[in-house]
């Protein structure tokens, strides 16, 4: 019988390490890649919109990322969207592509960067730690009530616990995968 606590605290988790994936995502190693633009949203159509949504992204080389907007009265507000983001990129135009060169990383800016990423790690750490104090702390609660038997509470808190661990570990491995992206990039 698996508690709907422990169904909450792994959907939880999970939450936190989807979040620390998309925001890693969005970081600029120095290596072109397509989702490098998630982060950037323009304002198309009356709504907020991802570029993916308004064109085809290519990357022809490791520093070059390319847009095709299928509407191209679009170049303008897209170009504006991608300078006002925290990329620090500048994109060009010949009024039918936009070209985004992505230049190499300087060593300095490389650790920055790791230690950045090491940060929103160890966020993401804190968090998956607060969500096994809060269950433990229900569970703990739901045992005193008599809702659950003692057996119960300490079979719950050690499931609780290999989730944790689980999930600590799948951010160190995103976080190791990242570090590695930006030295190599």
């Amino acid at each position: 019988m698996s508690h709907p606590l422990i169904k909450e605290a792994e959907q939880k988790m999970d939450k936190s390490v989807e979040s620390l994936q998309q925001e890693l995502s969005g970081f600029r190693t120095g290596r072109a890649t397509p989702n490098l633009l998630d982060i950037v949203h323009v304002d198309a159509y009356g709504s907020k919109m991802k570029i993916n949504q308004l064109g085809n992204v290519t990357v022809p080389d490791s520093h070059l990322i390319v847009i095709d907007l299928w509407d191209k009265s679009l170049i303008g507000a897209v170009e504006k969207a991608i300078m006002a983001s925290p990329l620090g990129v500048n994109p060009s135009n010949d009024g039918r592509l936009i070209r985004i060169p992505i230049p190499p990383l300087s060593e300095e800016r490389r650790k920055e960067l790791t230690k950045v990423a090491n940060k929103m790690a160890e966020e993401a750490r804190v968090a998956v730690r607060n969500i096994r104090r809060h269950i433990l702390e229900t569970l703990k609660k739901e045992q005193k009530d008599g809702k659950i038997t003692e057996d119960d509470l300490h079979r719950l808190s050690d499931e609780v616990q290999k989730l944790t661990d689980k999930h600590i570990e799948k951010i160190d491995q995103v976080l190791k995968a990242k570090e590695k992206d930006i030295m190599e990039g």
